[in-house]
């Protein structure tokens, strides 16, 4: 069980005011007074929400981001509780199981609705990110089944695994190895615990590496297919390397991005010799198709 927590949010025009509104308020609240989290919206503003464990000084709350932006911004605070919820249980309650081609994303209390001719991926609520009711999870399964019905690739590389759930859609559906990394431990553990869960623990070799520093992708490529389901600016930064380690004609399923973000991630990559071949659009988000011609 949750308990009750006091929320502050504010709504900000770009990313480095949320950042500075993020770091003003971490001079005055310490880690454990209160958590912060900024997010991106499909408009370009950006959301900031405060949580603290106490009733927060809302005069203060105000003249603080008063100071930062001074576009009269504070007074569009707003102040709320959220009440304290087992928010696994209702998450599970929520959620049905999501279709992405001849994929569908599930958790346990659904396996039995999973028809005999589709794959099944079984990924907990509890596990955030990653279970496929995300737009830019979801894009990417819809165009790894596109572009498995006419390419069968030999080596593959799940770049940013988060849950496993790419990794573990490949590997099912190629009856083959599939290399997953992520940069955080706690990912890569759970990525590994997914897989075993989903039958293809032998299959899914997870490693905890930065960008493509670790000897394993020299070892493991060229790679063939590349699913990299990570944020804007980090795909734009590994355009390079990605390229590198691409084997002749290679396609690479990019996600992550918001869809006014997809031109600069586009012509990055185009750069680097991968030419756009799909672009699919759900709910704000973009998921790329791209092929490399080298």
């Amino acid at each position: 069980m949750t308990p009750s927590t006091h929320r502050a949010s504010v709504t900000l025009p770009d990313e480095s005011t949320a950042k500075r509104v993020v770091d003003a308020l971490s001079e005055v609240f310490f880690e454990d007074q209160a958590a912060f989290a900024a997010f991106e919206r499909p408009d370009g503003r950006w959301d900031v929400t405060v949580h603290f464990a106490e009733p927060p000084d809302q005069n203060l709350l105000r003249e603080l981001i008063d100071q930062v932006v001074r576009q009269d911004v504070a007074s569009t605070l707003v102040f709320d509780t959220v009440e304290a919820k087992d928010w696994v249980k209702a998450s599970l309650e929520d959620l049905v199981p999501v279709a992405a081609g001849r994929f569908i994303v599930h958790g346990q209390h659904d396996r039995h609705r999973i028809p005999p001719n589709k794959l099944g991926i079984e990924i907990e609520a509890a596990l955030a990110f990653g279970t496929g009711h995300h737009g830019t999870t979801r894009g990417c399964l819809l165009l790894l089944d596109h572009v498995l019905k006419a390419y069968q690739p030999r080596r593959v590389l799940d770049l940013g695994t988060g849950t496993g759930v790419l990794a573990i859609a490949a590997a099912k559906a190629l009856h083959d190895k599939v290399l997953a990394s992520d940069i955080d431990p706690p990912s890569v553990r759970v990525a590994e615990e997914n897989a075993r869960l989903n039958g293809a623990g032998d299959l899914v070799d997870v490693i905890r590496a930065t960008g493509f520093a670790a000897p394993r992708f020299a070892e493991d490529g060229p790679f063939d297919l590349v699913l990299a389901n990570i944020l804007a600016n980090p795909l734009r930064q590994l355009a390079g390397p990605m390229a590198r380690h691409l084997a002749s004609s290679a396609q690479v399923i990019l996600s992550g991005l918001l869809t006014h973000q997809a031109p600069a991630v586009i012509a990055a990559y185009r750069a680097r010799g991968l030419v756009p071949l799909r672009h699919l659009k759900i709910e704000g988000w973009s998921s790329l198709l791209l092929r490399f011609v080298k």
